[in-house]
C-alpha cells in the first residue's frame, strides 16, 4: 500500500473496528513519501484515526507540505459545504442575468450558460434535447 500512497494526490481512509481504536493504515513514513499539496482525508479520527500524524478536530500541514483533515463527524459537514456551493453558482448564473449598475433582468439569449439551460421562451420549447423534429 506504501507505493499506491506515495502516487496519490488524495488519500481517504475510513477503516473502523467495533470497540476498538482505528487501526493505522497510513504510517508517517507513508505521509512523508507523498508530494506537497497532497490531501490525506481520515474519517476514523474519532476513534483514533487511520492516519499517523492525524488530529481530531484539527486540519494538520506536515513538514513536508501534506494536508491531513481530521474533521469529526465529516459527513455533518457536507451538507453545509454542499448548500454553499450550489448557491454560488446559482448566484453566478443569476449574475450573468442582471445588467450591472441598473440591476435590471437584461438576459443575454446568445450566452452559453443561457442556451444550455433555457427550455421554453415565447410559448415554444426550444432547448434541443427537448424539441420533437
Amino acid at each position: 500500500m506504501a507505493a499506491e500512497v506515495a502516487k496519490a494526490d488524495i488519500v481517504i481512509t475510513t477503516a473502523l473496528i467495533p470497540g476498538k481504536p482505528a487501526p493505522k493504515l497510513v504510517s508517517a513514513e507513508m505521509v512523508k513519501s507523498m508530494k506537497s499539496g497532497s490531501v490525506i482525508v481520515d474519517l476514523a479520527v474519532e476513534t483514533g484515526g487511520n492516519v499517523a500524524g492525524s488530529v481530531k478536530g484539527q486540519t494538520v500541514t506536515t513538514d513536508n507540505g501534506v494536508i491531513i483533515l481530521g474533521h469529526a463527524n465529516m459527513p455533518a459537514r457536507l451538507p453545509r459545504d454542499a448548500s454553499a456551493l450550489f448557491a454560488k453558482n446559482v448566484l453566478n448564473f443569476a449574475t450573468l442575468m442582471i445588467e450591472k449598475g441598473t440591476g435590471n433582468l437584461k438576459i443575454n439569449w446568445d450566452d452559453e450558460l443561457v442556451k444550455g439551460t433555457l427550455v421554453t421562451k415565447d410559448g415554444a420549447v426550444v432547448h434541443p434535447a427537448l424539441v420533437q423534429s
